[in-house]
């Protein structure tokens, strides 16, 4: 991959007009997903099952629209390794935080695994402000999360209500570290790692484990979800590790793949396996993965300082046999 492209101040003028007509069109459609979803509400009560699945097909327009926005109008590039996650299936998700745009990522599997409209993200309750957004993680049932704890014991127990009780398809996303990573995060949580005694990963932050262990313990019986998928985002712009793209520009500009590397690597684990563990084990397991995911990243890192692809399997699509 050659250096990232650099553009003349009539060239960036140019990508930002590209990208508000682009983005225009999505962000009317978002606003009417969001005010159809909101009408569907009442019938939440009556018809629940009926009521999550219109929302969820509704949420599925939108979010193609953005995935194809990034991956095809912009080619962005996603590479892939790891386990090919079973079609249909419901599953707790954990993730690495990267950045505002890791949901391209995660959406991207999500898509091939029949689950796109599915998605539920746990979001900071300040989310709910942010225009557009917020509305439509209100109206779409996402858990808000505050992290206070007497709070959020309420609010999780709303959310696991669905796949407990209506069974619900659902792929329940969470990025453990509760932050998006940057390098003074990074270095707070090494003093922190240090005074407590912790393994320190290296390209992550330490994960918060609190919200996992009560996911697990409440969905590991009793309900639709059959795996927990962990999934490791990594980035590359040029030859730096780890920076992502800003979110306008993977709306904005043209040929991502030149300038940007996208990869996600995916690991399954059977629901089976965390019955019976203590909240102990499951916070252990929480932190033995983090450990595991560093590894990932390191291995994606020398690739990169060799010049070697990350690909495993091509970006936007699956082999023909394997569509969904």
């Amino acid at each position: 991959m050659s250096g990232p492209v650099r553009y003349s101040a009539l060239g960036r003028m140019g990508i930002h007009m590209r990208g508000a007509a682009i983005v225009t069109p999505w962000l009317l459609h978002l606003l009417g997903t969001d005010i159809l979803i909101s009408l569907l509400l009442p019938l939440s009560f009556v018809a629940p099952n009926a009521a999550y699945n219109l929302s969820s097909w509704l949420a599925q327009l939108v979010w193609r629209g953005i995935q194809f926005i990034f991956t095809r109008l912009n080619q962005a590039r996603i590479t892939t390794s790891g386990v090919e996650l079973p079609p249909g299936e419901s599953a707790i998700v954990v993730a690495n935080h990267v950045s505002w745009v890791d949901f391209y990522l995660i959406q991207h599997l999500a898509d091939r695994s029949s689950m796109l409209g599915r998605c539920r993200y746990f979001a900071k309750e300040q989310l709910k402000w942010v225009p557009f957004l917020g509305w439509g993680l209100w109206a779409m049932g996402m858990p808000l999360i505050s992290r206070r704890w007497n709070r959020d014991q309420k609010e999780l127990e709303r959310v696991f209500r669905g796949p407990r009780r209506y069974q619900w398809p659902i792929w329940l996303i969470s990025y453990s570290e509760a932050t998006r990573f940057t390098a003074h995060k990074h270095l707070q949580m090494i003093e922190w790692c240090k005074a407590h005694g912790r393994p320190v990963p290296r390209h992550t932050l330490y994960p918060r484990t609190k919200g996992f262990v009560a996911t697990v313990k409440a969905l590991r019986e009793s309900s639709s979800v059959r795996a927990v998928y962990d999934l490791t985002l990594a980035y590359a712009h040029g030859k730096q590790f780890m920076e992502a793209p800003s979110m306008w520009q993977t709306l904005s500009q043209p040929s991502l793949d030149r300038d940007w590397r996208f990869h996600i690597h995916a690991e399954r684990f059977d629901i089976d396996d965390f019955i019976g563990k203590t909240d102990t084990e499951l916070a252990l397991w929480l932190e033995q993965r983090w450990m595991a995911k560093s590894d990932t990243l390191q291995e994606l890192k020398d690739k990169l300082d060799r010049d070697s692809d990350w690909a495993i399997d091509s970006g936007s699509e699956l082999p023909k046999d394997k569509k969904q």
